[in-house]
């Protein structure tokens, strides 16, 4: 029987670096995160075609990188089908990592982050091993741990190439010292196979990620007890927490999902916190502007008012402010 995690909550999970102020996973993504105060940075990984791991948030880097533009990688433009959507693009599983370094990063959402493209190109595809030494240097200069919360991306798809995610994972952690069981790091999947593969082969916590159109039997309470036999947390979508109502688009009471989870002796980790009001509920929303900043701190203290366990967060600032504000007002209201 493990035991229960016992984590001073809430966690603030820097979602791809602070990728709302850099190009997302990339080292100044990550260094910025740390930087402005978060917990963890959260690395997803894919796989080279010699079997390097390195962060891209998918296999296909198309909208993320330069590579469309590079005339002498023309010819690994191609269609597959990943995860059962067929997608056309350029994959990390069709380079090298010597092709791959050679390529610079993009912002992946100019329309809503216009003020990020000044970054375009500055900054390379980074490795997971630079991430992890990044970590390393960054938690020794500033005297704090910084987490990490790696995702296997398409791990099935990776498998099924001859690239498995999951031993080069383990193995890069335990070089860099962090594949003990106190270490900082959270591993996380959409796929409870994988999840059940590393359980184990590791002591270190695992996250079962639920999209809200995914797996959603797997966040019912019966579901989450299931969930509890091989992980530790659940990662879920925002709107699993606090629904949006149908037409008017803004929230209403919270689901009994962090209840029930935590009787299942879960964590609860939520995704994805951003300033933009494309991004938020109606009642957050400050103008027409989808790229304008709505109220994302009354928005992060919902959901700390129901009671999750960490947010992932493009903005981490921002939360971590929700957070500050959150826990002064509630020491108010506990001295009254």
């Amino acid at each position: 029987m493990r035991e229960p995690l016992e984590l001073q909550p809430p966690l603030v999970i820097a979602h791809r670096g602070a990728s709302g102020y850099r190009p997302e996973h990339t080292l100044a993504s990550y260094r910025l995160a740390i930087a402005l105060g978060a917990d963890y940075v959260e690395p997803d990984l894919v796989s080279t075609r010699d079997g390097v791991l390195v962060a891209r948030h998918e296999s296909e880097i198309g909208s993320t990188t330069d590579i469309a533009a590079r005339a002498e990688l023309a010819d690994r433009l191609t269609t597959k089908e990943v995860d059962g959507r067929v997608v056309t693009g350029w994959f990390t599983e069709d380079l090298t990592l010597a092709e791959l370094k050679t390529l610079r990063a993009v912002e992946r959402l100019p329309e809503l982050r216009p003020r990020n493209t000044r970054y375009d190109g500055r900054y390379d595809v980074p490795t997971f091993d630079e991430v992890l030494a990044l970590v390393a240097e960054e938690s020794a200069r500033l005297g704090r741990p910084i987490g990490v919360y790696p995702e296997t991306k398409h791990p099935s798809h990776f498998a099924a190439l001859g690239l498995a995610l999951e031993e080069p994972l383990l193995d890069a952690l335990a070089r860099h010292g962090m594949g003990g069981p106190h270490a900082p790091v959270f591993l996380q999947s959409f796929e409870p196979g994988n999840l059940q593969w590393l359980r184990s082969r590791t002591p270190l916590p695992l996250v079962q990620l639920v999209a809200a159109d995914g797996r959603v039997d797997l966040v019912t309470a019966t579901g989450l007890r299931r969930v509890a036999s091989y992980a530790d947390a659940v990662g879920v979508a925002k709107d699993l927490v606090l629904p949006r109502h149908a037409g008017t688009g803004t929230i209403g009471d919270p689901s009994s999902l962090v209840a029930d989870a935590h009787a299942a002796g879960l964590l609860v980790h939520v995704w994805t916190l951003r300033d933009e009001n494309a991004f938020l509920p109606t009642g957050y929303r400050r103008g027409a502007d989808p790229a304008a900043i709505g109220d994302s701190i009354e928005e992060t203290q919902a959901f700390l008012d129901a009671g999750v366990d960490g947010l992932f967060t493009d903005h981490p600032d921002t939360t971590l402010e929700a957070c500050r504000l959150h826990a002064s007002s509630s020491r108010l209201r506990a001295l009254r």
